[in-house]
């Protein structure tokens, strides 16, 4: 079976640069669902709909379960508590578009250094 993944090997892809990529692609499709949703639905009808269901319920805590371990890495990595802040409001009116276009961003910070990418303010140069 073809994958995303064995098609990039064979174009000798490294690693970061997958995981760059596919960064790119979940915000592009973050931006599009999110686009088609306010164009197509009516958010407010809707919502109270899903969440009267169980599985909207349980999406819902899902999602929100996310929010909050994805914030905390934020605020773990980021140096100003503030910028975290700021990050952490915008994830939660405009959901996984900014988490998936925080993490690409860093990606292209990180200059390749998955630890930079993961510890952020912690990440120690080696001497």
């Amino acid at each position: 079976m073809i994958t995303y993944i064995s098609i990039l090997r064979a174009l000798n892809v490294s690693g970061h640069k997958m995981i760059k990529m596919l960064a790119i692609i979940c915000t592009l499709i973050m931006l599009v669902s999110l686009m088609y949703g306010f164009i197509r639905g009516d958010f407010f009808k809707e919502g109270s709909i899903l969440l009267s269901l169980a599985w909207g319920k349980i999406s819902f805590i899902d999602v929100y379960i996310g929010f909050f371990l994805f914030s905390a890495w934020v605020v773990y990595r980021e140096k100003k508590r503030s910028v975290a802040v700021l990050w952490i409001i915008l994830i939660l009116l405009l959901g996984n578009l900014i988490s998936t276009l925080y993490v690409t961003i860093c990606l292209f910070k990180s200059n390749e250094n998955l630890q930079w990418f993961w510890l952020g303010k912690h990440y120690k140069t080696k001497r």
